[in-house]
């Protein structure tokens, strides 16, 4: 980095400290979850590395060992647990005993208390089955008019968020004789901007969108689950990077239903789908996070690159070229909180190369080992007190 690059990047950071971020959404929340959100605004130009599943499974096994100890792709690359776990509770309303990916329900709350006993972040997004017909979070179907408030099927709604309530509930650990409640930053409803999803663009109005974003916040804030930060997250892919600003807030329910301004972007870090050249995906990789980060400064809320990454790692140098390069390309990239990648898919409960993080046998490890001694990357065993 250049000397006037690196200085900038210290001011930058040392502003951004200085920023409070407004407080959340709910104003009944635990200790914890507000000890959480401030800490979150005051990393400076540290960021969290995320990494979906990561202790639930990884390439080549499955689950925790019989002890209850934990295993991670990423702990056996570098020795180091990731920051931020990220778990789905897709199926959850269902009454199934696992989630979408085969996961037992109750193992996703011994990873989360480990996680949270380490000093690490939680976060939980939900790939939700159809509370109408049961169909998966890929219906090209219009669900959500007959979901919201007054709609024939809102009461279905109602159960598959108390199926959530249920599970919530449980996240509790008793530290020094007090119970605590692990704070979760929860992320429903994603990638609306898309119309990969039954709550996407395309298969509801916006206004319904909105409407059904709305409920679920009231409706859990009013259900007492007081350790919930909420993340909203639009897909990359479809933002109109010439006007960030208005293409991000497709969906946005206004700054008293957002914690986390975040987004997803598989997009610009080498999409197959996606035929501009790498330099160009590189620079609208560092536009996208900067216009993030302004747009959660001015709301006064927290940035994250709430998921993304490159299926199955395949550019050399892919950790520090182009993830490192993009987060630490200045003050405003570095502004985010964490940058979470998606799961490494079990070999043997699904197609080969569908993985996000490192793992032992993967030809960029010694990349990501790189990546992870850069000062600026948190991982649990450098991770700050985010819960003090």
């Amino acid at each position: 980095m250049k000397l006037n690059t690196l200085i900038i990047a210290m001011c930058g950071a040392l502003s951004w400290s200085s920023l409070a971020a407004d407080e959340l959404i709910n104003p009944n929340a635990t200790a914890e979850t507000k000890a959480l959100y401030e800490n979150l605004a005051d990393l400076g130009d540290k960021v969290l590395f995320g990494h979906e599943d990561s202790l639930a499974y990884g390439a080549k096994w499955w689950g925790y060992n019989a002890d209850g100890s934990l295993n991670s792709d990423i702990e056996d690359v570098t020795g180091r647990f990731a920051a931020v776990f990220g778990a789905d509770v897709g199926g959850i309303g269902l009454g199934n005993e696992k989630n979408l990916d085969g996961v037992k329900f109750s193992d996703y709350a011994h990873y989360i208390k480990e996680t949270f006993k380490m000093g690490g972040v939680n976060t939980i997004s939900w790939h939700m089955y159809s509370p109408i017909d049961e169909h998966h979070s890929w219906a090209k179907t219009s669900y959500v008019r007959e979901l919201i408030p007054g709609a024939a099927h809102h009461d279905k709604l109602k159960k598959y968020l108390d199926s959530y309530i249920a599970f919530n509930e449980t996240l509790k650990v008793s530290i020094d004789g007090k119970e605590v409640w692990v704070p979760i930053i929860f992320r429903p409803w994603h990638e609306h901007n898309g119309d990969w999803f039954w709550w996407g663009k395309g298969h509801t109005t916006e206004a319904d969108y909105i409407a059904l974003w709305k409920f679920t916040v009231d409706y859990l804030k009013e259900k007492g689950q007081n350790n919930l930060i909420f993340a909203f997250s639009p897909d990359r892919s479809r933002l109109d990077m010439n006007d960030f600003e208005d293409s991000y807030q497709y969906g946005y329910a206004g700054d008293d239903y957002v914690d986390i301004i975040g987004y997803d972007n598989y997009w610009d870090l080498g999409h197959p789908s996606n035929t501009q050249t790498a330099a160009e995906q590189q620079a609208l990789f560092v536009q996208g996070l900067e216009e993030l980060t302004d747009l959660a400064e001015k709301k006064g809320k927290v940035s994250a690159l709430t998921e993304g990454g490159q299926e199955g790692v395949r550019e050399t140098n892919f950790w520090t070229e182009r993830f490192a390069a993009g987060i630490w390309e200045n003050a405003k990239t570095s502004r985010i909180a964490y940058a979470l990648v998606w799961r490494n898919n079990n070999e043997e409960n699904g197609k080969k190369g569908h993985y996000y993080g490192a793992y032992p046998q993967d030809k960029n490890a010694g990349n990501f080992v790189t990546f992870s001694k850069n000062p600026s990357a948190v991982f649990v065993d450098n991770i700050p007190a985010m819960y003090k």
